[in-house]
């Protein structure tokens, strides 16, 4: 059964632009998450990681748990500092169908 919820989300994913700006949201938060488990693998916190990457604690906290603008320059110090690289790609935007396939995805009880 739909929530009010469910219902909302599903109109407001229905407009092109604010579907682009939620896939936009989530693939920076997907850069923070790669971020802090890649820090938490190696077993350091973030002042640890900041002071290897020569920037400061908040900054490495805004980036693992909001999504910002972050630029490559920045992203490479991070990626340095975890000793790991940068791997860029430009990917086809997604099909309709692929679009309901997250759509339904959401929907799904957890």
């Amino acid at each position: 059964m739909a929530t009010r919820f469910d219902r909302y989300y599903e109109r407001q994913m229905a407009n092109p632009k604010v579907r682009s700006e939620v896939q936009k949201e989530l693939a920076s938060l997907e850069v923070g998450i790669q971020i802090a488990r890649a820090r938490e693998a190696l077993h350091l916190n973030q002042t640890q990681l900041a002071a290897r990457a020569g920037m400061n604690a908040s900054k490495i906290s805004r980036i693992e748990n909001s999504s910002q603008n972050l630029t490559l320059n920045t992203l490479q110090r991070i990626a340095d500092a975890l000793d790991r690289k940068v791997n860029i790609e430009l990917v086809p935007k997604e099909s309709k169908r692929e679009r309901s396939a997250v759509a339904v995805a959401h929907k799904r009880p957890r």
